[in-house]
């Protein structure tokens, strides 16, 4: 299981919190159109699940298939609703979710919520954003730099709720003591930079701390977007016995 602290805060441009977060695995959620409910829905379903049909404690195969079935059961739950009521109907929400295995960190995503690992300081995006923007970044056609300022960077491309069945990309990722995982909506690195991300998990040993200056940090940088933030810190059974 990993355990994780997450925070959530309104942007400073942003009068309703759209992000949501689930503090017994790591996930988090931010709501597009309807996203408020979207994204509470998603998380809900999540947490039921985590509940009722835990995942696996043994077998790196069967904990990709739960957590495939977990984030397909999320999108089911936001699309039903959104059928359901008209008021809502083309709501969506994107989604990262983390589920450590015994070998791996297994990691889903759907839109442009984000996963990051921080290895001795230095920054790894584990996730592809699914967004029209990050699209023609890796077509070569827009620069990193020129995607951050781009009018269209937060048109996402896939998201949670849109249709009844929906593409989740998967990411296993091989941890090693000392190593961070970051899990968070987009509202962080629209302000922060990868290298500042990296920054501050150098500068930290807890991930209380990490979680309140990568916020903070956010908001002082003005936080046009509503801001989630999931931090994971792995430990060796040397060193302290798991995750934290």
């Amino acid at each position: 299981m990993v355990f994780c602290l997450a925070s959530a805060r309104t942007g400073r441009k942003c009068k309703i919190n759209m992000d949501s977060r689930q503090w017994l695995n790591g996930v988090a959620c931010d709501g597009a159109v309807g996203g408020a409910k979207a994204s509470k829905l998603a998380v809900e379903a999540v947490e039921k699940q985590w509940t009722d049909n835990p995942p696996p404690q043994n077998g790196r195969s069967d904990i990709q298939k739960w957590l495939l079935e977990t984030v397909n059961l999320a999108n089911q739950s936001v699309w039903q609703q959104a059928e359901e009521d008209a008021s809502v109907r083309g709501m969506g929400t994107t989604i990262v979710v983390g589920v450590q295995s015994e070998e791996a960190l297994e990691i889903a995503h759907v839109g442009d919520s984000r996963a990051y690992l921080l290895r001795d300081g230095k920054p790894v995006l584990l996730t592809n954003d699914h967004s029209v923007v990050q699209e023609m970044v890796r077509a070569g056609r827009l620069t990193e730099e020129q995607a951050r300022i781009n009018p269209y960077k937060n048109l996402i491309t896939r998201c949670l709720g849109h249709e009844e069945r929906v593409e989740i990309d998967h990411t296993p990722v091989e941890l090693k003591a000392r190593d961070w995982v970051v899990l968070c909506s987009d509202g962080l690195p629209t302000v922060l930079r990868d290298e500042q991300i990296g920054e501050v998990c150098a500068e930290h040993e807890e991930p209380e701390q990490v979680c309140e200056d990568l916020v903070k940090l956010t908001l002082d940088g003005g936080a046009p977007d509503n801001v989630t933030v999931v931090v994971i810190q792995y430990l060796d059974e040397a060193s302290d016995n798991g995750s934290k």
